[in-house]
């Protein structure tokens, strides 16, 4: 496999040849350096590695070139290398061009010049650009085969669970190539579909998710008897709170019933985030969350389900689905929410085929030159149709309130007025779904006008609400009517009482539930502000209140 490119673009060519030696010294075992001194020639080079094939992982650029700017070279060859990652070279007096250049190309970074010593300045730049464009990229691909019809929820499940694992996949609808490999291990057994091809020659028909988090090593044994906190939920809350736990030395294991990153790991794209002016998408987070946490000694069990939470003596007991049980000194319930199920006749009949709950980013290749319609006008709703109208022929969002305003953050309204090809129409719900074997058409009621019309659909994708999954806490904590978890001064009654059973001189805690030492954090949690930062936030202070109630109980 040819090794990838890193080209540099600068007029300058003192800075030219600096750039050059630095990124052979620090990546030319990995990637091939190429350097041009103009733009033109630049592009000259993205036209010739296109057309062999050769991949460009990234490009970087001066912003000041006679011509054409490092801007307008990047959306010419973007065009021909839109996966490569991007980074302007600039001077202090060019930032806002390196802004605007967010805008209009989707800015990696920038770098202001010099950027001695490139140990400080360039290296730790570049290296997470690589990795992240290593992470998502099939240039070196030598993974898993998923083969299945589109149109299989089995199939769409085991997707999304690979996915959400940053487990890299190729997934083939039978039929559509002749792979030597395919045809050995699947043939024209259409009762074994879907079925999972592992590098190894494993071939797993129909399995469940379970099954193929084993076979990939990713549901763990614990390797403890004892740890000091339990994490429930793999989410933004649930990795701020292991890697915080694990950076103070304490023993620390995060369960996750899917795989870490939460809903937010499957976000298209996260803009608000701050310190991420080019914003990140929801599997660059959770890869990153995760392989942090891992770096500082959390254990990590995925997919495996929390099923009850016992308090015996002091110590908390959780048992998991698949019948481990794990003690501890302290819990953190991070479960976050899962979408509200939308009860209009179909849904249930469709979902997983050509109906899906949240933003299923793996289903949006296969909605090419496709309609697609969401449900909700929230930040989430809206950054789907975002990145569904670069694939689509048209995304149309369907709200009920007058206007997207009332829910949806103003950069995100006003980035969707810009693009053509998504519609925006108010006072609007779908009624009905309908398909044999997968989705076909939808009916649509305007309350306003009350007309009712069915359209052709190809996809739907439902953002609604969301609903804390904690029944299983039922009768141990307190929750409020909705299901969320209720921590702090909203424990107490009135004149100021303590909840019922809590035996410590002390009021609970901000995040603390009514069990001393069991803490919710994240949107699991009653009045929690529903961001990802607010996430991250309860999630990394938590464990000031741990500490705490383990040195005072």
């Amino acid at each position: 496999m040819k090794k990838p490119y890193i080209l540099a673009v600068d007029d300058d060519t003192t800075v030219l040849r600096a750039v050059e030696r630095d990124l052979k010294a620090k990546f030319a075992s990995t990637y091939r350096i190429l350097a041009a001194n103009t733009p033109e020639k630049a592009l000259d080079l993205v036209k010739q590695m296109t057309a062999r094939g050769d991949r460009i992982a990234l490009f970087l650029v001066d912003q000041r070139m006679p011509n054409i700017s490092g801007t307008e070279f990047l959306e010419q060859a973007l065009i021909m290398q839109p996966d490569a990652r991007r980074v302007l070279l600039t001077a202090y007096a060019d930032s806002d061009a390196a802004i605007d250049a967010i805008n209009k190309v989707r800015l990696n970074h920038y770098l202001m010049k010099p950027w001695e010593p490139p140990e400080q300045g360039l290296f730790p730049v570049l290296a997470d650009l690589l990795e992240d464009w290593a992470a998502t990229s099939q240039e070196s691909f030598d993974g898993i085969y998923v083969v299945g019809t589109r149109w299989a929820p089995a199939t769409h499940d085991l997707k999304n669970f690979l996915a959400k694992s940053q487990i890299p996949y190729r997934w083939i609808e039978p039929g559509s190539t002749s792979d030597p490999r395919i045809d050995a291990a699947i043939g024209d057994k259409a009762d074994a579909l879907p079925a999972v091809i592992f590098p190894d020659g494993t071939v797993l028909e129909k399995p469940q998710v379970a099954d193929v988090a084993n076979k990939l090593g990713l549901a763990a044994t614990p390797a403890r008897d004892l740890y000091d906190v339990i994490i429930i939920g793999g989410g933004p809350a649930g990795l701020a709170a292991a890697l915080y736990c694990s950076t103070e030395g304490r023993k620390t294991i995060l369960v996750e019933s899917e795989a870490p990153g939460g809903q937010a790991g499957l976000s298209s794209r996260i803009e608000n985030y701050l310190g991420f002016p080019s914003g990140l998408s929801g599997s660059d987070l959770a890869r990153r969350g995760v392989s942090q946490v891992k770096r500082f000694g959390t254990e990590i069990i995925a997919p495996a389900r929390a099923i009850s939470l016992q308090i015996d003596e002091g110590y908390k007991k959780v048992k998991l689905s698949n019948g481990q049980e794990l003690v501890a000194h302290a819990v953190v319930i991070a479960a976050g929410v899962q979408w509200r199920r939308l009860d209009i006749p179909g849904m249930d009949q469709l979902t997983g085929a050509g109906v899906y709950y949240g933003a299923a980013i793996t289903e949006a290749s296969s909605c090419k030159d496709e309609d697609v319609y969401i449900i909700g006008g929230a930040n989430s709703a809206g950054q789907a149709a975002v990145h569904f109208a670069e694939l689509a022929r048209s995304v149309t969002m369907l709200v009920r309130a007058e206007s997207l305003s009332k829910s949806m953050s103003h950069y995100l309204v006003e980035r969707i007025r810009t693009i053509p090809n998504i519609h925006v129409e108010t006072h609007t719900e779908v009624t009905e779904v309908r398909g044999a074997d997968r989705l076909e058409s939808i009916t649509v009621l305007n309350h306003r006008t009350g007309v009712k019309q069915d359209r052709e659909a190809a996809a739907l994708f439902v953002f609604i609400g969301a609903e804390p999954q904690t029944e299983w806490l039922d009768g141990v904590l307190m929750r409020d009517s909705r299901g969320f978890l209720v921590t702090g001064r909203n424990l107490l009654g009135e004149g100021g009482r303590r909840p019922p059973g809590w035996n410590l001189d002390r009021d609970p805690a901000l995040l603390e539930t009514n069990i001393p030492g069991v803490f919710a954090v994240g949107d699991v949690r009653d009045g929690a502000v529903r961001r990802v930062a607010n996430s991250v936030g309860e999630g990394s202070i938590v464990l000031y209140f741990i500490n705490q109630y383990m040195l005072n109980r």
